[in-house]
């Protein structure tokens, strides 16, 4: 069994979806189970429903598991076994105090040597201290592990001390509780972040002192950096899964993106289903890789040029094919899907000739913002070159309004067909050249730039009277 181990103590970043999705891909080429154990250990940084949050994002990704448990319901196991080992004598009560503790840890920094806790420290405020912690008795001997991307790792026994499994409010330690539920759910591999290196020696001797013989493989996979070649900080947007989800990537994206990254791949566009058939721990790289937002894009890109007009509309939140098309067609200039939602915005929303109070008002969907039924808006500016444009053509703008607006009123059948259309308006209006094509797209789209007109015409031609509308 493979397992993924959240923490319902903030938003799940990508370096843990990056673990989450190769602990599922395992689990399906090796046919074995994957867990999800939710580890609510830490009682006073719990987010409430920040689980249900995590295991929606799973879901949403595609990641279904087969069990879940979370680790708090095994509370009464971890200290039945470290009871055990106090009995086997593999662990002791410690009685030290925090403050005296932290005044011998002082005296070390003040010495200029590593802190190192003495056994013999145990039973000094035993009188003192009515709630003492367990600790796991210190390694005996070097700790060496074999990791399926860092290679052999090895720990001299003289890095691990005596430290703790079980505090003082009964509540068992990370580590502690963490190697007794790989036991209990028989976890056969365990992929997970690099920043848990040093934590494995720790519940290997655990698992030693238990007498466990049962393999248990590790893979640590390497740290994500920013653009700036830092270790990615959670606190910056482009790590947070939710985030991007916001910004308008997909799902599959996002997991294509993640597989890919550091790693030999036969081919640039997957799906899950075609990783779970190539993917090796063995390609991926032992070096830190760099986190690339337009990378990314470009994937996005890709992954939204492969959905059909259906599809597409279902995402901008329409069941109209024709918001669809007009999505797929914008790809030439966009590649997530709030790009693509304010280009369509533009074109169904008013457009204001006033530059004092340049705003385009849209409705809270695609479908609905064709119908100009909501009520609900919100105002997006334009950008200064548009602006400046604007201040241009707003003449002609309110020119080419007015025609086209009589044609629709009179029912007129050019306007079933751009290069018709076009005619007609230049007859009525004598404009040409970029005095007609400048603001007959502005007053189509809501901007001065974007795809040719006669592709997205036979689309915009079904709302031609909401498009064209000012304030």
């Amino acid at each position: 069994m493979l397992r993924f181990a959240p923490s319902p103590t903030g938003d799940m970043h990508i370096g843990n979806l990056r673990a989450a999705i190769f602990n599922y891909i395992i689990a399906r080429q090796n046919k074995e189970e994957f867990l999800i154990r939710i580890e609510d250990t830490d009682k006073v940084r719990n987010i409430e429903g920040k689980d249900k949050e995590i295991l929606s994002l799973l879901n949403l990704f595609g990641l279904f598991w087969d069990r879940l448990v979370y680790q708090s319901d095994n509370f009464k196991y971890h200290n039945l076994i470290a009871q055990e080992l106090i009995k086997k004598g593999k662990a002791f009560y410690c009685y030290a105090s925090k403050e005296f503790l932290e005044n011998k840890r002082q005296e070390a920094i003040e010495e200029n040597k590593p802190f190192r806790y003495k056994d013999c420290w145990a039973e000094m405020q035993k009188d003192e201290n009515p709630n003492p912690v367990i600790r796991l008795k210190s390694a005996e001997k070097d700790i060496s592990f074999y990791d399926e991307v860092k290679g052999e790792c090895k720990f001299d026994k003289f890095e691990i001390d005596s430290f703790v499994i079980i505090r003082e409010d009964s509540i068992p330690t990370y580590n502690f509780a963490c190697s007794i539920d790989d036991m209990l759910y028989n976890i056969s591999f365990i992929i997970r972040g690099e920043d848990h290196t040093s934590n494995t020696p720790k519940q290997i001797l655990i698992r030693q002192s238990l007498e466990y013989d049962s393999e248990i493989k590790h893979a640590h996979l390497p740290i994500i950096l920013n653009k700036d070649g830092k270790k990615m900080s959670k606190r910056e947007n482009e790590s947070s899964v939710k985030w991007l989800l916001e910004q308008g990537f997909l799902p599959k994206a996002i997991l294509n993106y993640l597989v890919l990254m550091g790693n030999k791949t036969p081919k640039e566009i997957f799906s899950l289903e075609e990783a779970i058939d190539f993917f090796s721990l063995s390609n991926i790289s032992k070096s830190p890789v760099r986190f690339d937002i337009d990378q990314l894009r470009y994937i996005n890109r890709e992954h939204l040029k492969n959905l059909n007009e259906k599809e597409m509309a279902l995402l901008l939140e329409s069941s109209d094919l024709s918001i669809g098309a007009l999505g797929k067609i914008y790809l030439e200039e966009a590649s997530t899907l709030n790009e693509i939602r304010d280009r369509i915005k533009k074109i169904l929303s008013p457009k204001n000739t006033e530059i004092k109070n340049i705003e385009s008002k849209s409705t809270e969907s695609c479908e609905e913002s064709c119908n100009a039924k909501s009520k609900n808006a919100e105002s997006s500016k334009l950008d200064d070159k548009d602006a400046k444009d604007l201040a241009i053509y707003k003449d002609k703008i309110s020119l080419l309004r007015k025609v086209i607006l009589d044609l629709i009123n009179a029912n007129d059948n050019v306007i079933n067909d751009f290069d018709s259309l076009k005619a007609k308006v230049m007859s009525e209006t004598k404009l040409k050249g970029k005095d007609l094509f400048l603001p007959l797209r502005f007053l189509l789209t809501g901007a001065f730039s974007g795809p040719h007109l006669n592709i997205l015409y036979p689309y915009l031609r079904f709302y031609l009277k909401d498009i064209i509308r000012g304030e």
